[in-house]
């Protein structure tokens, strides 16, 4: 039985479904904006608030319990440079799910999610 036990399960086990977010916050703190299920997105929005909140904390502690969770020492040293700065004042919310319709391959309900602050590049 699942008594008090937090978190949508996914279709995996919790070794994967562990896996897959971390994975997925690595590349939502790289690139900013990620394309994926909304379950996916609503599950890694808990994930990603904490580590902004670790970030802003901003101690070696902090620091030490972003690296046990995001494996990649690049990223946690972005979050904790750059991205923290501009959630500051901000007390909470720091992503924003935008759903855009189904998949067509299996009709799954699809979602970009991003950070508040995200700025799209307007080079091309």
């Amino acid at each position: 039985m699942r008594h008090r036990v937090a978190g949508k399960r996914l279709g995996r086990t919790t070794s994967h479904k562990k896996a897959m977010l971390r994975n997925m916050v690595t590349s939502l703190f790289e690139h900013e904006r990620i394309v994926t299920t909304t379950p996916k997105a609503k599950e890694l929005r808990r994930v990603a608030d904490k580590m902004i909140t670790l970030a802003k904390r901003g101690d070696l502690h902090a620091r030490r319990q972003a690296l046990s969770y995001i494996r990649d020492k690049n990223i946690v040293a972005k979050l904790f440079d750059e991205i923290k700065d501009s959630y500051m004042d901000r007390n909470g919310g720091y992503t924003r799910i935008i759903r855009t319709g189904n998949r067509t391959g299996d009709a799954a309900p699809m979602a970009i999610i991003e950070l508040v602050n995200y700025q799209e590049d307007n080079e091309n």
